[in-house]
């Protein structure tokens, strides 16, 4: 009985915020980032992905769900809404405990050490799942823009095979959708007792994620000057879009009535307001990095808040171009504002709209990357995961090894995971962690009153009751459809619950008899 108790204290033990704050105050890591660069690096992570290939599924539908039709502009305001109350408690929360981990560490200081590992193992399938949908939108403009010189480069390369920039899944998927052999596409590895594995490499997407995992191990303050950069042409094109389609806009496109309107009614809007949702990752990544940030109380709300206000009227505007420009079920999925700048004779401004994507899906993939990299280094600090792997390079302090792993598992994953696979899943973690920042601001409230907060949730706790009602909403509506995302994010705790009870809890219970050694 005894033992079921302890282990049961063991479980619910937490870390005070003070803690946590002396733990970022002595972290090794160059604190080089202002109001400005969090900014960029939520609007960056923000933007990039929602408006250039997660609008079209949002629009259309996919397999696993219907779409919102020229409605989800109503789909993107109730998404918006249900990250305005995570928002504002994350600022809360971010300014009153500005250390790297984000989520993972506000639930150590308020739920415990069990759940403080179960939300950092989701939000591993946060960021480095939903990298792999990004890199697969990035190989699928690159080839876009490879076709452009089509005059200049050498056939192999602006028509290189399928199996070559596809991953495995999406392979067989075009097999299905096309009736193909897969061993007329596809090379087939022979194996002994004749098993034969089918060979699928997504190539660009591994290189882009090779290369922008060498910029973060140079350092995060030149990571954020080339993001920087990006984000510049990404905003240029963007609202480039949104002022010369709305010179093409037909109004009729909205729809003549509600039927029109929403073809798939509240369950398409809710169904858009699920994949549109993976674009409001970003405000997240801003908190990750807060062990960088010269002055986290006062940057970090600034940050959050921004990012969500300007990308919202961002998407709001492309939205109602898009859908204004296009009837809804002529979208294409794949690059909806090039398709549109298509549509309507402007081939020319398509191109240029493709060259914005790939700075605008570079710049995801690079503060992605780097928000996995700060969780998983806070989760090593904590010893969850090992030591060893918490080292920071001696001249460019920046956690190398994580940031190489993590690089390994998007590679790795990129091979046999889809683009709308992985957003779905990432939304899951999403979802999750936004209900536990709602939570862990509520607690602390009671557990912390009297903490200095320099920034506070209006209404509260009204505000963050909103916004666990909003999430679970969205996430209810996806379980009810019964879709394979949900059941792989069910497989996903599965596996985190048995790496806990394998290796994690027995490392923690080993630092608790170092540190009383050392006393």
């Amino acid at each position: 009985m005894n033992s079921i108790k302890t282990i049961f204290n063991n479980l619910i033990k937490c870390k005070t915020p003070q803690e946590l704050i002396d733990e970022g105050e002595n972290s090794e890591l160059k604190k080089t980032l202002g109001a400005f660069d969090l900014i960029v690096i939520g609007i960056g992570a923000v933007v990039g992905t929602g408006i250039f290939t997660i609008i079209g599924s949002a629009i259309v539908g996919s397999s696993d769900g219907a779409g919102a039709g020229t409605a989800v502009v109503i789909s993107m305001l109730l998404a918006a809404l249900a990250s305005v109350f995570s928002a504002l408690s994350y600022s809360e929360i971010a300014a009153m405990i500005p250390v790297a981990g984000s989520a993972y560490t506000y639930t150590y200081a308020t739920m415990g050490e069990f759940m403080a590992w179960m939300v950092g193992w989701i939000l591993m399938l946060e960021y480095a799942i939903g990298n792999i949908t990004v890199a697969s939108a990035w190989t699928g403009y690159f080839v876009q823009f490879l076709k452009g010189f089509k005059h200049i480069l050498p056939a192999f390369v602006v028509n290189c095979p399928l199996w070559l920039r596809n991953d495995y899944r999406t392979m067989y998927e075009l097999c299905n959708k096309y009736n193909w052999n897969p061993q007329d596409v596809m090379p087939f590895i022979n194996l002994p007792f004749g098993i034969h594995i089918p060979l699928a490499i997504n190539i660009p997407a591994i290189a882009i994620v090779f290369i922008l995992t060498l910029l973060l191990i140079k350092g995060v303050k030149e990571s954020t000057k080339v993001a920087t950069i990006m984000v510049g042409v990404n905003m240029f094109i963007i609202l480039s879009f949104i002022v010369v389609g709305s010179f093409y806009v037909a109004p009729e496109n909205w729809g003549t009535s509600w039927a029109t309107f929403a073809p798939n009614g509240i369950e398409g809007i809710f169904s858009g307001a699920f994949i549109i949702f993976f674009a409001y990752i970003g405000f997240d990544a801003v908190s990750t990095a807060a062990e960088e940030t010269k002055n986290p109380q006062r940057d970090l709300p600034i940050a959050i808040m921004g990012t969500l206000l300007i990308c919202t009227i961002l998407y709001v505007g492309a939205a109602l171009v898009l859908t204004g420009i296009v009837p809804f079920n002529f979208i294409d999925t794949q690059a909806p504002l090039a398709h549109a700048m298509r549509f309507i004779g402007k081939n020319w401004y398509a191109g240029m709209l493709s060259v914005g994507a790939l700075c605008a899906l570079t710049s995801v993939l690079l503060i992605y990357q780097l928000g996995t990299t700060r969780i998983l280094w806070a989760m090593s600090r904590d010893r969850f995961l090992p030591k060893s792997l918490n080292a920071v390079h001696p001249k460019f302090k920046t956690p190398h090894i994580m940031t190489w792993l993590s690089g390994l598992v998007v590679i790795i994953c990129a091979l046999f995971m889809d683009l709308n696979l992985s957003a779905e899943l990432c939304n899951f973690g999403t979802f999750t962690s936004f209900i536990i920042i709602c939570i862990a601001v509520l607690i602390l409230r009671k557990t912390e009153p009297d903490r200095p907060r320099p920034f506070k949730v209006p209404f509260c706790p009204w505000f963050p009751i909103f916004g666990i009602l909003t999430c679970f909403a969205l996430m209810y509506c996806k379980f009810s459809a019964k879709a394979t995302s949900a059941l792989y994010f069910i497989l996903w705790l599965i596996i985190g619950l048995t790496i806990y009870a394998l290796y994690s809890y027995n490392s923690k219970r080993q630092e608790e008899l170092e540190q009383a050694d050392n006393n």
